[in-house]
């Protein structure tokens, strides 16, 4: 049996949106992404007797296929004509769950890295991340990670300039909401207020924090349930009273997170939302990303 842990790297949406319903069901989407230093640790267990599976010590989890981790391991498999039989997934949850964060995405990046590692394989991390996309429309992004601009459904990727080095403040309220039900929510109403994702762009080529942070935009905001989207407001508004030079909702939500560029009103900021919220934290934007063995 091989043994090896790895790191599964949340993200963030510095922007996003929607430009319209393809013909397939499916939305076009163009999204600047940004991992961030907020990591869940996997850990494969190859030869593991027992069938391919998952455990996370959370019962709502499913530890079958319909895990992500899970899906990755089985895509590779086919993918490499493995005939290995028996993986054993650990997942040490760090990243709040359906967060809009892409916990599970990067589970998934994850388990495609470590058995590429475990099993020798000469895949590249582009072949890593086509075989991500037949799991996720965010695991291409998870396997190649840093500041990039996402198009199509997340899987058409291009390297941008790493966000300024910053803090980030990610909050999550006690409320899921439903990726679907925002989208049929965009369909029927289609925001008018829209990102503007060139000046992102030029922000970050610029290195230039202050014009980044003042772009940041998400149009699942404009069409989230009144209730929900007022908290988000709230949390927002509290991030920006801290010295947040942004805030905005990440992915489908609900976390929202805030750009810093002083590390004191970070830290003050998490200290005064963990008054109202138990999911809080302090990260940094991984400029570099390499996640590998922990």
């Amino acid at each position: 049996m091989i043994s090896r842990s790895f790191q599964a790297p949340a993200k963030i949406n510095l922007s996003l949106d929607i430009l319209r319903r393809r013909e397939d069901g499916y939305h076009e989407l163009c999204m600047v992404m940004q991992s961030v230093s907020l990591c869940d640790t996997v850990r494969l267990d190859l030869g593991s007797p027992g069938g391919i599976r998952a455990e996370s010590g959370l019962r709502f989890l499913p530890n079958d296929k319909n895990n992500l981790a899970v899906a990755a391991a089985l895509a590779f498999r086919q993918a490499t004509g493995g005939q290995w039989r028996d993986l054993l997934i650990s997942i040490q949850k760090r990243i709040p769950v359906c967060a809009g964060t892409a916990g599970g995405s990067s589970d998934a990046a994850a388990v495609l890295r470590g058995l590429r590692a475990l099993t020798d394989s000469a895949l590249s991390p582009e072949a890593l991340a086509k075989i991500g996309e037949a799991v996720g429309s965010d695991v291409p992004y998870c396997v190649l990670g840093g500041t990039a601009l996402a198009q199509g459904r997340g899987e058409r990727l291009q390297p941008l300039p790493p966000l300024p080095p910053c803090w980030v403040v990610l909050c999550k309220p006690a409320f899921s909401i439903s990726t679907p039900a925002l989208f049929r929510s965009w369909d029927s109403c289609k925001p008018r207020l829209r990102p503007d994702t060139k000046g992102l762009i030029a922000g970050l080529e610029a290195g230039d924090l202050v014009a980044v942070a003042r772009r940041i935009f998400n149009v699942f905001e404009a069409v989230l349930p009144p209730r929900q989207r007022r908290e988000i407001e709230s949390i927002k508004t509290a991030l920006i009273r801290e010295g947040a030079l942004g805030a905005a909702m990440s992915g489908s939500g609900p976390t929202v997170f805030g750009l810093f560029d002083r590390e004191a009103e970070a830290k003050q900021a998490v200290q005064v939302l963990r008054e109202s919220y138990a999911e809080v934290f302090l990260t940094r934007p991984l400029a570099d990303f390499s996640p590998g063995e922990v």
